[in-house]
């Protein structure tokens, strides 16, 4: 299941990094960039974790549906480490990843894998499941509120359903960077919320639904028990490591937007993504991360 990247997956995340437009997607390709998405959003996801481990018993099976490579799969295994994780995704490559991060992380005698279509796929688990995390993966399906369902009814009773959804677009720049017009990413935004909605219209039995997830849980019979929000903070002066993922972003919206951009932003897209320009993202000072992850929490109590 695609889903990673960050505002609505350009950015990331969709797999902890993935994108939306799946269907042509060489997953094997992208992994690289999904892992260090992943890696580089650790902090947040640890915090939205230790959230989690608050609030509830040690799980005894956890399922990260949507999973990608496994960054935060692996991360679930740490922050519970009496819990079986079984990561579950559509792509074999992606899982295979997972499974040798699990090996080198010393989590493998613990930790599984399950390829399939979500939520589908969640049928072929021998056991109902304690902590279902579904992060970004959600909104890849055409009927959200039947995948709530789905998902509920793997939940053992007490089990947790939690969804990373929503949130803040990302921000990499000041608003006035000194060339161009001021508000590149506001700008930017727009377009992408343009996509989003065209890409939720075209997926397979696609439903519109208002997206208060609390409510959506409620309608499966669950009881919401909690929404928080995470942030990552990777100020300026920056890591090598944000500045490639921003350069990355950067150059996803300018691939899949550059037609539908005024010139002038076209214009600083393409010097913002140039190395040899001094006003570029990988030279300038100015640049940083600055991103929300939102997470929904609901236990099955019947």
């Amino acid at each position: 299941m695609a889903h990673e990247h960050d505002h609505h997956d350009h950015h990331g995340h969709d797999k902890h990094g993935h994108h939306h437009d799946h269907t042509d997607i060489d997953w094997a390709e992208m992994a690289p960039h999904l892992e260090s998405q992943a890696e580089l959003f650790t902090p947040l996801y640890e915090k939205a974790l230790a959230w989690l481990g608050h609030k509830q018993t040690e799980p005894g099976l956890i399922v990260d549906a949507g999973s990608g490579p496994g960054v935060l799969s692996c991360l679930l295994a740490e922050a519970f480490p009496g819990a079986r994780v079984v990561a579950v995704d559509v792509s074999e490559p992606l899982l295979e990843r997972a499974a040798g991060r699990a090996e080198r992380l010393g989590l493998a005698d613990r930790f599984g894998t399950l390829a399939g279509e979500l939520p589908s796929v969640l049928e072929d688990l021998d056991y109902p499941v304690d902590l279902l995390w579904a992060s970004r993966s959600l909104h890849h399906l055409g009927d959200q509120r039947a995948g709530i369902a789905a998902f509920a009814a793997r939940l053992a009773r007490g089990g947790t359903l939690a969804l990373m959804e929503g949130g803040l677009p990302p921000r990499f720049l000041p608003r006035d960077i000194g060339i161009g017009r001021p508000g590149l990413q506001a700008r930017l935004d727009a377009l992408e919320e343009g996509w989003f909605a065209q890409m939720r219209a075209d997926l397979p039995g696609a439903v519109s639904e208002t997206e208060d997830w609390p409510a959506l849980m409620a309608s499966a019979g669950l009881r919401h028990t909690g929404t928080r929000s995470f942030m990552l903070d990777l100020p300026a002066p920056t890591t090598d490591r944000a500045r490639a993922y921003i350069a990355h972003s950067l150059g996803r919206l300018r691939e899949v937007f550059g037609e539908h951009l005024e010139a002038g932003d076209r214009e600083t897209l393409d010097r913002l993504l140039d190395p040899t320009d001094a006003a570029s993202v990988h030279r300038r000072a100015d640049v940083f991360v600055l991103a929300v992850h939102t997470v929904h929490t609901a236990v099955r109590t019947g």
